[in-house]
């Protein structure tokens, strides 16, 4: 009862899903990846060791068709399943068993699975390919952009209430001891997608990375600007240093990332949104 797409950006060495369900936490059941393994979406009475197998068996070498394939075959209710998968090549493969509620079905193409069930119509699906063949970016911003797609054309047809986004690169995770890279969920919301949209947002207002040219020094109007939110919010008093504050105030913004308290800059896309939400 849910519509996903499972792919992979190969240059980049990052396998992903993004899902949307009239279901509560669908983020929870379906979406499943490992770095150089692959990724897997398992829905409709979604068989929730799919996931976990079907990425051990094409870390082991086996490809997506070969994954699916014996997922499928000890499973005494496969026509109810619904699976898309994309293995580390790249090679994807997705099911539709005959006993999934219409709309259902599913596409593949170079580095992609795309499907759905209990869908709004026809439509749903070949949205969603469109967009993510026609948009430029990163493999998160691609997943997003054909789940919003999806979800403008229809989208499960009982309604919304769930989405999520979970992508894996080697070293992706926060520090660079796992490979989680994103992992973002709207659990329960009236519209979930674009939501989801939003914390995408603040990913990457936060752990983005500008370039050196991005970079604002604080002196000058900028400085005035930062100084009259310091002191507006407490942190700069006649007993502190405009670099401890600032220091301070980074901190506990969580802006670490993307400023520098020693040689007083920061990221343009962090200047804006700090003035924008203290003025």
């Amino acid at each position: 009862m849910t519509f996903s797409i499972v792919a992979c950006d190969l240059k980049e060495k990052t396998w992903g899903i993004a899902v949307a369900s009239k279901f509560p936490a669908v983020g929870a059941v379906v979406p499943w990846a490992r770095a150089d393994a692959g990724a897997v979406a398992t829905q409709s009475f979604a068989n929730t060791s799919f996931g976990p197998r079907g990425l051990e068996m094409m870390a082991e070498g086996l490809s997506a068709d070969e994954t699916l394939a014996k997922l499928l075959l000890d499973d005494p209710d496969r026509e109810l399943r619904q699976v898309g998968l994309v293995d580390v090549h790249g090679k994807a493969a997705t099911f539709t068993g005959h006993g999934c509620f219409p709309w259902a079905g599913g596409v593949t193409g170079k580095g992609y699975a795309i499907q759905g069930n209990i869908l709004a119509g026809s439509k749903v699906v070949p949205a969603m390919e469109k967009k993510f063949l026609s948009t430029k970016g990163d493999l998160p911003t691609r997943l997003y952009a054909a789940l919003l797609a999806g979800d403008r054309a229809g989208g499960d047809k009982r309604g919304r209430q769930s989405a999520a986004i979970y992508v894996v690169k080697p070293k992706g995770g926060y520090g660079g001891f796992v490979d989680r890279w994103i992992d973002y969920r709207v659990d329960d919301h009236e519209n979930p997608v674009p939501r989801l949209g939003e914390l995408l947002e603040l990913h990457q207002l936060y752990f983005g990375q500008s370039p050196e040219s991005e970079r604002v020094m604080l002196k000058g109007k900028v400085l005035e600007q930062v100084s009259a939110i310091l002191k507006q919010e407490g942190y700069l008093k006649k007993t502190t240093t405009f670099q401890s504050a600032f220091k301070e105030f980074i901190g506990n913004e969580n802006f670490e990332e993307r400023a520098d308290t020693t040689a007083q800059w920061l990221d343009k896309p962090v200047l804006k949104y700090i003035v924008k939400k203290y003025s």
